[in-house]
């Protein structure tokens, strides 16, 4: 048995045995604590254990992704510094996203082959740009040059905001284009069967008249 096995059935011993001799709760009620317990070590290990493998098998996208993270983290915190409400909307949103993205590479690196843009440049100079952007916010500059920058920056922002969902969209896109392909053989068989369509119809008008 791994380590990480004897530690989650450790665990799961534990949180049954307390509730069950400590507290003298049912047997059934300190079952399901127990293996509710394991059941969550089980998830917490394994996913230590897919980043420390990614860590090891590719280390370049590993730190590509603490990178994002921290940037990702930089962006949620510019948000309140900024003053247009449109603006942090955009933003905010940009975060929940970039947090998927990274969520979807982390756990299939092999779509983090196509993100080397994402990661290299479009994380980094939208940072540079929404800290520039916060600096001529609060000097309230009034020329003409620190007008058109703003108006610019916004729209780079919510241009950001759809170039991001199209990004995530598109790492779903095989997975979208697999499970649709298998719905279609599934229905195909169910009609085949007489389970759906009008096969079904039939039988259920035959079994109605035989009742």
């Amino acid at each position: 048995m791994k380590n990480k096995e004897i530690v989650s059935a450790f665990l799961g011993s534990a949180f049954f045995a307390i509730p069950y001799v400590g507290l003298s709760l049912a047997l059934g009620p300190s079952l399901v604590i127990g293996a509710a317990a394991f059941g969550a070590s089980e998830l917490i290990f394994s996913d230590v254990k897919t980043k420390e493998t990614l860590k090891s098998s590719n280390k370049p996208l590993y730190v590509k992704i603490n990178n994002a993270k921290k940037q990702n983290k930089e962006i949620i915190n510019l948000i309140p510094k900024v003053e247009k409400e449109s603006t942090k909307k955009n933003l905010n949103e940009i975060h929940n996203t970039v947090t998927k993205i990274i969520d979807v590479v982390e756990n299939n690196p092999k779509k983090g082959d196509s993100l080397n843009n994402f990661f290299e440049y479009y994380l980094p100079v939208l940072i540079k740009i929404v800290n520039r952007y916060d600096e001529i916010e609060n000097q309230k500059l009034a020329s003409k040059e620190g007008k058109t920058f703003m108006d610019k920056a916004d729209k780079m922002i919510e241009n950001t905001k759809g170039a991001f969902e199209s990004i995530l969209s598109s790492l779903y896109q095989d997975d979208i284009t697999d499970a649709d392909a298998d719905m279609k053989v599934y229905n195909l068989m169910l009609k085949a069967d007489g389970i759906v369509g009008d096969n079904l119809l039939m039988k259920g008008s035959d079994g109605n008249n035989e009742k």
